[in-house]
């Protein structure tokens, strides 16, 4: 007889929610139930999925049957919430960033090994077919001289900085922290299928001019021990129109992808085709959200695996983030990894020296 499909309850309302509501339903997987703050915006976001609103209390204390929570709270929540709900039985789907402090992150890694691993770091772009298919061509290019990844937009929220600050500062950092924990991963997942092995340095320059007490704009380079210097650029400084790209040379040749506005592939120039779209929500497809979750539904939660996209490769990412804000707090001097600073302060913290 085969599984039922795994039910899903959000745990938390937010836009981003929409995506993953989305992706559950295009994946045949129902949505029971829709937790917030507020019940009035439990209610709007559950009516877009059929689901029942619902409390934070109510989904860790399984008053709804769900096999599935997807944890879109604040950053500073996460550790929390997660480890309320793999205590509770549920498959944690965590969106990114992991949480604000490594501390944070130690204590997700050690609650997500005591459940067999049942939770995936929820970075989209590591199911994205884009990405999926550039990574499959790196080893084709040989030695790496050059890689560069960017994401770069508009400010959040333009024109309430008193809003952002204070966001900024509950979450613990700006753009980097919040927009470049995408590009970061990437340079990663590229670094990894080139066979270089973990980062072992990372040197950083942010800046804040519009002062909402974050960095807006991030230039940060990633270190690897044959001597490659990764660049991630993270940006809220771009305007409306947000470019997302990644390009990679070696002496042989050279890859590009696209990842906004529009999905698309080069290798030395000549255009690589990419899977049809096989629903009628594209940019949800495209985006990794829709395999994302297949993956943690019909085959880590099925066969017991531990997701690629674990606890640990999140905990990475953020320790590459921590690195990076107190190397722009140190005028941009190598940090070397892993990290060796102070564990139980967020990155803003840690560019500020406290």
């Amino acid at each position: 007889m085969p599984r039922k499909r795994p039910s899903v309850a959000l745990y938390g309302a937010g836009l981003i929610s929409r995506a993953h509501g989305a992706a559950a339903r295009f994946n045949r997987m129902p949505v029971v139930a829709v937790a917030s703050r507020t019940l009035e915006r439990a209610t709007e976001r559950a009516a877009e999925f059929g689901a029942r609103p619902a409390g934070y209390d109510d989904i860790v204390a399984r008053r709804v049957a769900a096999d599935i929570a997807v944890v879109s709270t604040p950053p500073q929540c996460h550790a929390r919430d997660t480890i309320a709900l793999l205590d509770a039985g549920f498959a944690v789907l965590l969106e990114t960033p992991l949480c604000c402090t490594l501390a944070q992150a130690d204590a997700i890694v050690q609650a997500s090994a005591r459940h067999q691993g049942r939770l995936l770091y929820a970075e989209n772009l590591a199911y994205s077919p884009v990405v999926q298919r550039l990574l499959a061509l790196v080893p084709r290019l040989g030695k790496l001289t050059h890689v560069e990844v960017r994401a770069l937009q508009g400010l959040p929220d333009r024109g309430r900085v008193a809003d952002l600050r204070e966001r900024t500062e509950d979450w613990g950092g700006g753009a980097l922290f919040d927009l470049g924990v995408h590009p970061l991963a990437v340079v990663l997942l590229i670094a990894n299928a080139a066979g270089l092995g973990a980062p072992t340095s990372v040197r950083a320059r942010l800046s804040d001019a519009d002062g909402h007490g974050g960095d807006e704009h991030a230039d940060v380079f990633v270190g690897y021990a044959n001597g490659l210097q990764a660049r991630v650029e993270a940006s809220w400084r771009h305007g409306t129109a947000a470019v997302w790209d990644a390009q990679m040379a070696s002496d042989s040749g050279v890859l590009r992808a696209e990842l906004l506005p529009v999905p698309q592939l080069e290798h030395n120039g000549d255009g690589i085709a990419l899977p049809a779209s096989t629903t009628s929500a594209a940019q949800i497809e495209q985006y990794g959200y829709l395999e994302q979750l297949r993956a943690l539904a019909t085959t880590d939660l099925d066969n017991g695996t531990t997701p690629i996209m674990g606890a640990s490769f999140g905990r990475l990412v953020l320790e590459v983030v921590c690195a990076a804000y107190r190397s722009a707090g140190r005028d941009g001097a190598p940090e070397a990894l892993p990290f060796s600073g102070a564990r139980d302060r967020t990155p803003l913290q840690l560019w500020r020296g406290a």
